[in-house]
């Protein structure tokens, strides 16, 4: 009965994707696969949250570079406001309503997402880390 269901709600999101993928924009696309990837590491998934990404955001880590312990350590604690690395380069506010022009490229989004997440956590990001960080910054 469970292989069923599984089967059955597999083959309607497939469905709804595929009829939904013409009037997805590139970040949807994206969420998309991240939820795919998501439910493939763990079956119980159900759906991305913003605070759980608030609070990866902000989280502090020992795991990945001293001198980057959280995301804010470059993107500062703002979302909304203009970030600096170390070298004090400026980087674009992660806010889309601050910067529209963000997570329209999905090869740079997974770029950043490699050298971040190493760097804070020591290890790549999982598809629902990913997911729920995306989620967070869209939905400000």
């Amino acid at each position: 009965m469970q292989a069923k269901f599984s089967a059955i709600f597999l083959a309607s999101t497939l469905v709804w994707s595929l009829s939904s993928a013409a009037v997805a924009g590139p970040r949807e696309d994206q969420l998309a696969q991240y939820a795919v990837a998501a439910k493939a590491e763990n079956p119980a998934f159900t759906a991305f949250s913003a605070q759980r990404g608030k609070t990866l955001h902000n989280q502090k880590f020992s795991t990945g570079k001293p001198d980057t312990p959280s995301c804010t350590s470059c993107h500062g604690t703002n979302p909304l406001a203009a970030g600096k690395n170390a070298t004090g380069k400026v980087i674009d506010a992660v806010a889309v309503s601050a910067t529209p022009t963000r997570y329209t490229d999905p090869a740079k989004v997974e770029k950043w997402f490699k050298r971040n997440c190493n760097d804070v956590l020591g290890r790549a990001c999982s598809a629902v880390e990913k997911g729920d960080w995306l989620t967070y910054v869209l939905s400000l």
